[in-house]
């Protein structure tokens, strides 16, 4: 069983190397890491180029990007990573185990790299809600049968909430996988607008993508 990991990536460079040096490990037992770059200006390119077995060039935006990765892959198993996650020791090998025991498809449990009491609440929010709704966000590192992913028609080409989407239709054929080892994703978003006003505007983003409204606009609110 082959398993390709496909990065999305814009100005990346702060975060990039962390990411390849935690899936060494991956490509040196023969798995495959792509990476799916979107306009950076910055030095993600020269500081992927050896720790990537291929690196694409794509328009911008995670969808079409991830997209473009699964093309281009050879694994039996797709996983998502954003450019600012750490894999933890053994997180790839339970991955591994539970492909070979037949999911479909599933996701980690996240933690954000902040030491925050309220971001302790919202991690443990976030795992609990995936795990009682069958949704996975993108931080939480999606695996997918390249077959399933195929079936659904890959990711939707959304501005916004694609992987909300993606999961809603994974969650029709089958319950994802929860495995419970976090991945670490980076608390810049929350640093940079406060952790309160960032809660904040979550929830008003997701009750508006709930209530029909307009991605575009929201993935503007999201990006500002």
């Amino acid at each position: 069983m082959r398993l390709s990991i496909v990065i999305p990536t814009l100005n990346e460079a702060d975060h990039i190397g962390a990411l390849l040096t935690d899936l060494a490990p991956l490509r040196a037992t023969g798995h495959e890491v792509i990476l799916v770059d979107g306009g950076s200006t910055d030095a993600t390119w020269s500081l992927a180029a050896s720790g990537v077995d291929r690196v694409l060039e794509s328009p911008h935006g995670r969808a079409v990007q991830m997209n473009a990765g699964a093309r281009v892959a050879s694994g039996e198993f797709l996983w998502f990573l954003h450019a600012d996650t750490r894999v933890p020791p053994g997180a790839p090998e339970l991955l591994l185990a539970t492909c070979k025991a037949g999911a479909r498809w599933g996701r980690f449990d996240v933690r954000l790299s902040v030491r925050h009491p309220l971001l302790r609440l919202v991690e443990r929010a976030m795992n609990l809600r995936s795990r009682l709704t069958g949704i996975a966000t993108g931080d939480q590192g999606i695996f997918v049968t390249r077959d399933t992913f195929a079936q659904i028609g890959g990711f939707p080409d959304l501005p916004l909430m694609e992987d909300i989407a993606l999961s809603k239709r994974l969650r029709r054929i089958a319950r994802p996988a929860c495995l419970r080892p976090p991945l670490l994703t980076s608390s810049r978003r929350w640093e940079s607008r406060g952790v309160v006003c960032t809660i904040l505007l979550m929830w008003q983003l997701r009750l508006a993508y709930a209530l029909g409204a307009d991605l575009a606009r929201l993935a503007r609110r999201y990006d500002n």
